[in-house]
């Protein structure tokens, strides 16, 4: 309940803005452009392109690299002392500043010409996330938070919605694909949120879903076993954005577990009170 209490009284008013952190939002900014537009270009030859399986249903393609090599580069020349790090190159050490990439969140859909995919960029200080920025490029949407400063979509505030009810609501999710381990748990969880909910959407890529929760086009989300670059932008967009976020055993510790509940703060109560019944000991 602490971090709960915490989370609103830290976002329901913006607080100043830590001005060092602007010239880092726009290194993200630019760094994301770039990537998405690599993207883009690629994505009319994706019958042709390279891709490797790396593990159970997790695929990397030549683009996912060469839009990282892209982030990395701009990032570098900005601060060539900062840490990244990143899905497919893994840890750059560096400072205390750490950046968090995912260059192609949804690349299973990016590869099937699903239109559901974005770069992600995160950036952490001391292990706190300073700045985040989850880029759509087919949309041309750009989703931006800088800790303190709000969040915003292109040059639009965002505020998570006020749904205070299960009823009507719209839930995101994303299914513990990679292995089968959590299957049963997170299928309780399903049923428990399926039954009085408006519906469910699965659509395959995290970071956009968090930055939908941020934007109030979903008033929930939840999902098991995510990375820490699937998830570091798009939390900070909800937390600025008025929204709560946590794992699932009502604490912050949702980037070392993966585990995530986030939502509106009345929301947030709801799904944690229906999800907890169903966690088991090895996702506490």
């Amino acid at each position: 309940m602490q971090i709960l209490q915490q989370q609103i009284s830290v976002h329901t008013s913006v607080l100043n803005i830590n001005p060092p952190m602007q010239p880092m939002l726009n290194t993200a900014v630019r760094a994301a452009r770039a990537a998405g537009d690599l993207i883009l270009r690629s994505s009319d030859n994706i019958g042709h392109l390279k891709v490797d399986q790396k593990g159970k249903n997790d695929y990397a393609s030549e683009v996912d690299r060469m839009a990282e090599r892209e982030i990395i580069n701009i990032i570098k020349v900005a601060y060539p002392d900062h840490s990244i790090l990143a899905e497919e190159s893994g840890m750059h050490e560096g400072n205390d500043f750490v950046w968090v990439i995912d260059p192609l969140d949804g690349t299973t859909n990016f590869l099937h010409g699903f239109p559901q995919y974005a770069v992600s960029i995160a950036l952490k200080h001391k292990g706190r996330i300073e700045v985040g920025v989850v880029y759509d490029p087919l949309r041309d949407e750009l989703f931006t938070a800088k800790r303190g400063g709000g969040a915003m979509l292109n040059s639009r505030r965002l505020r998570v919605t006020n749904q205070t009810s299960l009823k009507g609501a719209l839930i995101g999710t994303g299914f513990p694909f990679k292995t089968d381990l959590h299957m049963n748990a997170y299928l309780g969880m399903f049923r428990a949120l399926a039954t009085d909910s408006a519906g469910i959407r699965r659509a395959g890529a995290a970071a956009l879903d968090l930055a939908y929760l941020a934007a109030g086009r979903l008033d929930g989300f939840w999902e098991i076993g995510l990375m820490e670059w699937d998830m570091a932008a798009g939390l900070l967009l909800v937390k600025e954005a008025g929204g709560v976020v946590t794992d699932f055993s009502f604490n912050d510790k949702y980037l070392e577990s993966g585990n995530v509940i986030a939502a509106s703060p009345k929301m947030h109560q709801i799904m944690y009170q229906l999800i907890e019944p169903h966690v088991t000991d090895n996702l506490k």
